[in-house]
């Protein structure tokens, strides 16, 4: 049995979640409002990415507004959301909608995937939410369900070209073509809210009748993964440095690789093996008179690929000397962090160093 899009649509016109990028019933979706969403929910949660959004739609209302906004200013709004790459790619998208296609996104997959930091779901989601092309957006939420109502058992991720080929035919009732961007949306709630990873609630499901999972009782193990390989862990030592005015010395990180261009405290790269005092101290940043730095802690950060364990060190200088700049430091007074562009990491560290000792 082929499941049924106006099934599925009766349910998400009863039971469609109310979100600050969603248009209401009968009105058009912003294409801004579904841009920036799709972007900010690439491996966040829909609760985490909310207030987010929020922000930045008070920040920066229209992408022209957005593509305007200094780079530092984006990055502070984004602090705390991760993958920091997405935030540079935000900006540089807005600037070229925003310089370059007068402030219009294309109304097209392939348009849209012309621009920065938009691959092919993120295309499709835009596509349909925004701009009513009859294509499925795959994202996790629809992966899982094709996963069951198809009773694919091959492990992810090697079974996603499948799955994707799969799901692409979804939306293959007239009905779906007919409201496509209700279509797609139905499918993320249907994932969010019924067909969830852990006991799917599949006696509520619009689809449970076409759902081959369900009949072979195998649903709530699907989609089946292949198990992963142990997290590593790698090792950092980040000096936090400050002088009697209140500075603090920042660097800004490469933009490429993990935290990509966002401020930070000081220190040598990631490694494999834990660092010494003494060979740490190596690496803090000079001053007159030398700082005397003290191991305050450490700090441990869980990343999608490794686990990181930084050991801080915390020192206070009278002023920072002209040759900071020439090295690359920032020097910004300690209360306005909270508007810079910090990862929660650096920001984790910096509380720490900040937290008296007895």
């Amino acid at each position: 049995m082929s499941p049924s899009a106006a099934e599925l649509l009766r349910w998400y016109d009863r039971h469609r979640r109310t979100l600050p990028w969603r248009a209401l019933p009968g009105q058009g979706a912003d294409p801004y409002h579904v841009w920036l969403s799709e972007i900010m929910l690439q491996q966040t949660t829909v609760t985490a990415v909310i207030p987010y959004f929020e922000r930045f739609t008070q920040l920066f209302p229209t992408v022209g507004d957005l593509a305007r906004a200094d780079a530092d200013t984006v990055m502070g709004a984004w602090a705390g959301l991760g993958y920091y790459a997405r935030a540079r790619n935000l900006h540089a998208c807005a600037q070229v909608v925003a310089r370059d296609l007068g402030g219009r996104f294309p109304d097209t997959v392939d348009g849209l995937r012309a621009l920065p930091g938009i691959g092919p779901y993120t295309a499709a989601a835009i596509a349909a939410i925004a701009f009513g092309r009859p294509v499925v957006p795959v994202d996790g939420n629809v992966e899982r369900v094709t996963t069951r109502l198809f009773a694919m058992t091959d492990p992810l991720p090697r079974a996603r070209p499948a799955i994707a080929r799969q799901a692409a035919h979804l939306n293959d009732d007239p009905l779906a073509h007919a409201r496509p961007s209700d279509f797609a949306q139905a499918l993320f709630d249907l994932g969010a809210g019924i067909c969830t990873p852990r006991t799917p609630a599949c006696a509520l499901c619009p689809w449970r009748d076409a759902c081959a999972g369900l009949r072979q009782g195998i649903a709530a193990t699907l989609p089946r993964k292949t198990p992963k390989a142990p997290r590593p862990t790698r090792y950092g030592v980040h000096f936090h440095l400050t002088d009697a005015s209140g500075g603090l010395l920042l660097h800004r990180r490469a933009e490429t690789g993990l935290l990509g261009g966002t401020l930070g405290l000081p220190g040598p790269q990631w490694r494999a093996e834990r660092w010494s005092m003494e060979e740490g101290l190596r690496h803090a940043p000079a001053g007159r008179p030398a700082p005397q730095w003290r191991h305050v802690g450490e700090v441990r950060h869980v990343f999608t690929h490794f686990t990181l364990i930084v050991d801080v060190y915390a020192a206070r200088i009278e002023r920072f000397p002209n040759s900071i700049a020439r090295s690359g430091g920032l020097v910004h007074p300690q209360d306005q962090l909270q508007q810079m562009g910090i990862a929660s990491l650096m920001r984790k560290c910096i509380a720490l160093a900040a937290t008296p000792t007895e």
